[in-house]
């Protein structure tokens, strides 16, 4: 991504902040991947929005100024919604996030020499030795939940729903699912990316949130998938290159979007009635599988493409594996005693 294809029009306020674009600009010039710089872009939005509303002077926002905007996102409606879930307040993942993009805003503004402190905290920042020394207290408490994933009855909903979708959509679900790819990973795989005859699929580096590429597998049955949507994609085009392509009429065999994979699954999901099934969804849903599996940690971090195993001890949680052999043990255990004791007893 080059900052010619920022759409500014969407961040006015950044665009109308020198400063701000700047940093934005310098961003895309360092290569960061381009779900992260709109990421960025939108939080940085939403953040300089706030300020002027509030008639805070961004380079003079200080610690209350950074509390009361914490305050403003923890009273906004959510926008994913769900029953279970509070419907007011962005979830605390989502507070992090935007407060990391005007966190590295800030640390910006410190090398530029234009303030001392950033009032967003999370170590002392000091020019040339980054967050050295002693670090601070966050402005909120980091909370990590496990990934959702759908029940056995929310899944068979779900297939029976994908089934009516059309080859592409069917194939695209069906990838990401085997190979756990993120949705901007799937959306930008090319043909020469699928290896059919051994069922690999090769995930370049720069397509990757962390630009460690990897090659992954897929079952026979998404082979014999993928083969009939080359078939179909023929239609569209003959050219390699990107390999999902639009079908709609003002984007006719352009490449997919990850908008548009978003708002298929979105449907998806509604027609299914199961509203918290996301594009993301399938990533937690198959790495939980291979986990349940019995899979190596190690193992499924490579698959994943995870930098940390931390990552990935997520999903040995979320399958509940250690601690159901763990109390198995423990059970058998317990069981012998308790029967040994009693014979003796007897």
């Amino acid at each position: 991504m080059t900052p010619d294809n920022i759409l500014w029009e969407r961040y006015p306020c950044v665009s109308s902040y020198p400063h701000a674009r700047t940093w934005l600009t310098i961003q895309c010039q360092l290569q960061l991947a381009q779900n992260t710089i709109e990421a960025y872009a939108r939080a940085l939005e939403d953040y300089l929005r706030f300020c002027h509303h509030q008639q805070i002077d961004v380079s003079q926002a200080n610690r209350a100024d950074m509390a009361a905007y914490v305050h403003h996102l923890s009273h906004l409606p959510r926008p994913d919604h769900h029953a279970r879930q509070p419907a007011q307040g962005l979830a605390n993942a989502t507070i992090q996030q935007r407060l990391t993009a005007v966190r590295l805003y800030y640390d910006y503004l410190i090398e530029e020499g234009l303030r001392e402190h950033n009032p967003v905290g999370r170590g002392r920042y000091t020019p040339g030795n980054a967050f050295g020394g002693q670090r601070e207290r966050g402005l909120l408490p980091r909370y990590r939940s496990l990934p959702w994933i759908p029940a056995e009855e929310e899944w068979g909903r779900i297939i029976e729903v994908v089934r009516q979708e059309t080859i592409r959509n069917r194939v695209m679900f069906a990838i990401s699912y085997d190979t756990a790819l993120r949705r901007e990973e799937l959306c930008l795989l090319e043909t020469g990316d699928i290896d059919p005859t051994r069922r690999l699929v090769q995930v370049r580096a720069e397509t990757t949130k962390n630009r460690q590429g990897r090659i992954v597998p897929y079952m026979s049955a998404t082979a014999t998938l993928y083969a009939n949507y080359l078939n179909h994609r023929r239609n569209l085009s003959r050219e390699r290159g990107p390999l999902f392509l639009s079908e709609s009429r003002r984007n006719h065999a352009q490449p997919i979007s990850i908008w548009t994979w978003s708002k298929v699954v979105k449907g998806i999901a509604i027609r299914a009635e199961v509203p918290r099934f996301t594009p993301h969804t399938l990533r937690h849903l198959c790495l939980t599988d291979l986990a349940r599996a019995d899979w190596d940690v190690y193992d499924i971090a490579a698959f994943a493409g995870h930098r940390s195993v931390q990552s990935t001890l997520l999903y040995i949680h979320l399958s509940g594996r250690d601690l159901s052999e763990k109390l198995a043990r423990s059970m058998s255990h317990l069981h012998a005693w308790r029967v040994q004791t009693l014979a003796e007893a007897l």
